[in-house]
């Protein structure tokens, strides 16, 4: 956890001239309903409307120049090939972004829109991660996990360390949990800022990949459903370095219905006028979920990202 640490310390002054401090705010409203004093950190005010900027600028800087003339190679539910497009652009490297048919089109336009190239293969998001390693091999090229990548979560574990610095007290912080780089990183910045902050990572009943296996104790194929967090959702590769480090980080975890899942996106939307997609309405229908076992106490949302198509959000909040 030490060496990890230290990581995430180097990407926080790294990427800081790229990557803004963005904002933690008490919700008044909502602390009143869910009688808490709740705090949003605003990651969907990233410029590429979600968190993964953070691990893509700290992964684009520490290439090496062979990495930096070829360009490199990713997979990706949206969201991690716009940032790595982003920051790729930024440094002059090119970026391919291999993507599953299913995701969603306002996510794939936005990654073309950012200069990269993109592929799509059918299947769920897992193929597309398999393919894209598979070609990355074979023409030679650096495949860049969403996940399963030390540089990525050192980047999004600068959140972690942001955090400690804007509330150094704490009682829990409520992630969205996917391939665990978010929740890894964040939970090991905290371990050593801010220890005494519980961990609580929430995923969608329909994808929980990540905590059927932290619950088997190894990484296992786990059926899937379609679920409005299309940003969480996905298979975990063998061997991901996520699995151990979210073993030791997370101190409780949550799944959440679709309907919860839209129910929190609403309350976000009717409290305080931000559009969010659906993983950032996990986070905070995990602190409904948990609500009772919170009271009094102070606890940050992660509100992960905003990218939704609209009429999708319009569904999903009228439902």
């Amino acid at each position: 956890m030490a060496a990890l640490f230290d990581r995430i310390l180097a990407a926080h002054a790294a990427i800081r001239p790229d990557v803004p401090v963005t904002p933690l705010v008490r919700s008044a409203s909502l602390s009143a309903l869910f009688g808490c004093e709740l705090w949003f950190k605003q990651e969907h005010l990233q410029p590429t409307g979600s968190f993964k900027i953070r691990g893509a600028t700290n992964k684009i800087r520490t290439l090496n120049a062979v990495a930096r003339r070829d360009g490199v190679i990713t997979a990706s539910t949206g969201n991690h090939g716009q940032a790595l497009a982003c920051a790729g652009a930024a440094a002059g490297v090119n970026v391919t972004v291999f993507v599953s048919s299913a995701a969603a089109k306002t996510k794939t336009d936005a990654i073309r829109a950012r200069g990269a190239t993109l592929v799509q293969i059918d299947g769920p998001p897992i193929e597309a991660e398999l393919q894209a390693r598979k070609h990355a091999a074979e023409i030679g090229k650096l495949y860049v996990s969403p996940y399963n990548d030390e540089d990525i979560m050192a980047g999004q574990g600068t959140l972690g360390v942001e955090l400690a610095e804007q509330a150094p007290d704490l009682d829990a912080v409520f992630i969205a949990t996917g391939g665990g780089g978010l929740i890894g990183g964040t939970g090991t910045a905290l371990k050593q800022l801010s220890p005494k902050t519980r961990i609580v990572g929430v995923w969608p009943a329909n994808s929980a990949c990540l905590l059927r296996a932290l619950e088997a104790g190894a990484i296992i194929d786990v059926a899937e459903q379609d679920t409005l967090s299309d940003g969480t959702a996905g298979a975990i590769e063998p061997g991901s370095v996520t699995f151990p480090v979210c073993q030791r980080v997370i101190d409780e975890t949550v799944t959440v219905s679709e309907a919860e899942i839209a129910a929190a996106m609403r309350h976000i939307a009717d409290a305080e006028h931000w559009i969010v997609e659906g993983a950032a309405g996990v986070a905070l229908a995990g602190l409904i979920e948990r609500a009772d076992a919170y009271r009094g106490k102070k606890v940050a949302v992660v509100l992960c990202g905003r990218n939704i198509a609209l009429d999708r959000f319009l569904q999903a909040v009228s439902a």
